[in-house]
C-alpha cells in the first residue's frame, strides 16, 4: 500500500473516530459503494453464465420478469443438454467453492448470520469474489438459486474488509457486516428499505439488530443508486396498477392463504434441511455433491423448465394470469419440484440463496390457491395477481422469521404498496404457523441468545437464576475453639479459603485466609478462630436471585457469603463463593 493511500486512510480514520454518526455516515456510504458496484459485477456475471450455459450450450432462454428485460418463453433447442450443463455448473462451482473457500458453500446467509453471532463479524476477504463468481455459474447454470443469500454474504465481506481496513473492534465490525448485507440485498433487488431492515430482522427470529438500522438507511441507499442507474429504475416485477384492497371478505381469502403458505414453508425448510443432510452423509468429495445435485436437477428440468435458475421470469407470467404457460396442474408441479430442485442445488453445497426459489415457491402456492378458492363466494380477488404477490411475501417472510422486512421488500420488487394491509394478516398467519421451523438455521431467538451480546445481558440473565441452584451445599465447617495454626493446615489439605464457623449447630461466624494473614504466623499457634471471625455477617438465602447474592459481594467487598433459611439466621444450608457466580455467569454466556 502507497504512502499517499495510507494517509488517506489514516485521516479518514481520524475522522471517523471523532463521533457515531460521523463515524457510521462514512463507513456506510463506502460499504454501499462497494456494495453497489459489486452488485453489477454479480448480476453480470449471472447474465454471461446463463448465457453461456443454457442460451448456448441448451438452446434455452429463461423468461424474466417486466424490470429485467421481460424476455418471452423460449423452447428448449437441445433438451438433452439441461442434465449436462446443470451437472459441469455444479461441477465447476464446487471445485471453485471446496477449493479456495469451503465456507462459501450453501446459501450464503447463513454464513453471514454466522459470522455476526459467533466470528466476531470477520469473513475471510477472499469469500466475496469466490461467492460471487460460484453463485454466477450455479443459477446461471440452471441450479434452483437465487441471488439474496450470495448477495448477502459478498456485501457482508465487504463490510468485514472495510471494518478491518479502519481497525474496528469487534462489535463495530458486527454492524459493518450487518449494514453490508442491506447494502448488497437492497442494490440489486432493488428494495432499499426492505433491503436495511432484512440487515436488522434476519440475523433473528424474534428481534432486530436496531444499532446496524441507520447506517443500513444510508449504506442501502447509496448501494441501490449505484446499481439501479447502471440497471435502471424500474421495479423487478411489473404488475396491474389497480391491484388494491377494498373489499373486506377478501381478509378470509387471504387468512387462508396465510395459512397454506405457512404449512409449505414448513415444507420447504424441512426438506431443504433433509436433503442437505443426506448429501453432508455422502462419502465422496465434496465437491462432486454439487454435480450430483446438477445431474438431478437438470434431469427434472427437461420436464419442467420452470424450475430452472431462479425463475421470477415464471411469476411475472403468472401475475400476468398466463394460464397457456402456466395452467394449474404445471403449478402444483413446479411447487413441489422447485422445494426439491432447490435441495439438490443449494443443499447439495452449491453456491446460490434460497430467497428466489422462496419467493417463487410462495407465488406459486398463492396462484394455485387463488384458483382453488375463486368459486367461493367473493373471499378472493377477480385478479390471481395480488393472491401471487401475496404468497411471495406470504411464505418466505414466515419461514425467513423476517416478516417486516420481505413484506417491505417485496411491495418495492412489485412497485405496489396496496397489499400491506392483506399482507399484514396472511404473513403474520404464516409466521405462526411456521414458527418452529427455519430456513436460516444459523438464526438465534433474541439478541440476549447471541454471543455478540454476552457482555449487555450476561448480567441480567443472573436474575433468572437461584441461589440454591449454585451454591455450594452441606459445606464444609469449624467450631470457634480450633487455633489458627490447625486451620490453616486443614483449610490448606481441603484447598478452600473460607470456613464457616458453627458451634453446637449455630452459624456464629465466618473466617477466610484473609482473615487468618491478618495475624502473624508465629502467634497462629496462640490464637483461636473465635478471635479473628467475622461475627457480622452479611447472608443469603436459598430462594434469592444470583444478581442479589451478587450484588451483596461486591457491596460489602465480601467473597463468600454463608447460605440461611428466611427466618432461621442461624442455620446454615449452603455457602456461595464468588467463584460460584463468575462460573455461572461463564456458562450462561457461552450457552
Amino acid at each position: 500500500m502507497s504512502v499517499h493511500i495510507k494517509k488517506q486512510l489514516l485521516g479518514i480514520s481520524t475522522f471517523i473516530g471523532r463521533g457515531y454518526l460521523r463515524k457510521w455516515l462514512v463507513i456506510a456510504i463506502l460499504i454501499g459503494i462497494v456494495a453497489g458496484v459489486g452488485s453489477i459485477i454479480f448480476y453480470m456475471a449471472i447474465n454471461w453464465a446463463t448465457w453461456l450455459f443454457l442460451e448456448k450450450g441448451a438452446g434455452f432462454i429463461p423468461p424474466s420478469p417486466a424490470g429485467e428485460g421481460a424476455t418471452v418463453v423460449s423452447d428448449i433447442a437441445r433438451r438433452w443438454m439441461i442434465p449436462v450443463v446443470c451437472t459441469v455448473g455444479g461441477l465447476i462451482s464446487g471445485w471453485i467453492v471446496f477449493k479456495f473457500a469451503p465456507e462459501a458453500e450453501g446459501h450464503g446467509t447463513d454464513a453471514a448470520i454466522n459470522a455476526f453471532h459467533n466470528k466476531e463479524g470477520f469473513i475471510r476477504r477472499r469469500i466475496a469474489p469466490i461467492k460471487l463468481l460460484a453463485s454466477a455459474i450455479t443459477i446461471g447454470s440452471g441450479g434452483s438459486a437465487g441471488r439474496e443469500g450470495p448477495v448477502a454474504l459478498i456485501g457482508a465481506g465487504f463490510g468485514s474488509t472495510i471494518a478491518d481496513i479502519f481497525r474496528l473492534n469487534s462489535h463495530d465490525r458486527r454492524i459493518a457486516l450487518a449494514v453490508g448485507i442491506g447494502a448488497g440485498i437492497g442494490a440489486i433487488f432493488k428494495a432499499p428499505l426492505g433491503g436495511a431492515l432484512i440487515s436488522t430482522e434476519i440475523l433473528y427470529k424474534r428481534d432486530f439488530e436496531f444499532e446496524a438500522l441507520l447506517p443500513s438507511f444510508i449504506s442501502s441507499i447509496v448501494g441501490y443508486s449505484i446499481f439501479a442507474s447502471w440497471h435502471g429504475w424500474d421495479p423487478i416485477f411489473n404488475i396491474n396498477s389497480t391491484f388494491a384492497f377494498n373489499k373486506p371478505q377478501e381478509l378470509l381469502g387471504y387468512a387462508i392463504l396465510g395459512l397454506v403458505c405457512g404449512l409449505f414453508g414448513i415444507l420447504y425448510g424441512r426438506s431443504f434441511y433433509r436433503i442437505r443432510d443426506r448429501f453432508k452423509a455422502w462419502n465422496v468429495p465434496r465437491w462432486i455433491k454439487p454435480a450430483a445435485g446438477g445431474l438431478a436437477v437438470g434431469v427434472i428440468g427437461m420436464f419442467l423448465p420452470q424450475i430452472l435458475g431462479m425463475g421470477y421470469g415464471w411469476v411475472q407470467l403468472a401475475i400476468n394470469n398466463d394460464t397457456a404457460a402456466l395452467p394449474l396442474g404445471i403449478i402444483i408441479a413446479v411447487i413441489f419440484a422447485k422445494i426439491v430442485a432447490t435441495g439438490l442445488s443449494v443443499g447439495s453445497g452449491g453456491s446460490g440463496g434460497v430467497f428466489a426459489p422462496g419467493l417463487v415457491i410462495g407465488g406459486m402456492v398463492g396462484g394455485a390457491t387463488w384458483t382453488l378458492l375463486r368459486g367461493a363466494g367473493g373471499i378472493v380477488p377477480a385478479d390471481p395477481g395480488p393472491f401471487i404477490v401475496l404468497g411471495m411475501m406470504t411464505l418466505f417472510g414466515g419461514i425467513a422469521k423476517a416478516p417486516l422486512a420481505i413484506m417491505i421488500m417485496v411491495s418495492e420488487m412489485t412497485g405496489n404498496y396496496n397489499l400491506l394491509i392483506p399482507s399484514m394478516v396472511s404473513v403474520v398467519i404464516a409466521y405462526v404457523v411456521s414458527e418452529k421451523s427455519f430456513i436460516y438455521e444459523k438464526q438465534v431467538n433474541t439478541r440476549a441468545d447471541s454471543p455478540a451480546h454476552r457482555s449487555e445481558y450476561g448480567v441480567p440473565l443472573l436474575h433468572k437464576i437461584r441461589v440454591v441452584d449454585t451454591m455450594t451445599t452441606r459445606p464444609l465447617t469449624m467450631s470457634s475453639g480450633l487455633d489458627l495454626a490447625d486451620l490453616m493446615a486443614w483449610m490448606n489439605a481441603h484447598k478452600i479459603e473460607a470456613v464457616p464457623v458453627v458451634d453446637s449447630g449455630v452459624l456464629t461466624g465466618i473466617i477466610t485466609t484473609r482473615d487468618i494473614a491478618k495475624v502473624h504466623e508465629d502467634k497462629w499457634p496462640q490464637t483461636l478462630i473465635r478471635d479473628v471471625m467475622t461475627r457480622k455477617l452479611i447472608l443469603g438465602h436459598p430462594d434469592e436471585t444470583l444478581y442479589s447474592a451478587f450484588h451483596k459481594m461486591t457491596e460489602h467487598k465480601i467473597s463468600h457469603l454463608p447460605i440461611v433459611e428466611r427466618g432461621e439466621p442461624e442455620k446454615l444450608v449452603g455457602l456461595l463463593a464468588l467463584s460460584n457466580v463468575t462460573s455461572c455467569y461463564d456458562s450462561v454466556l457461552l450457552k
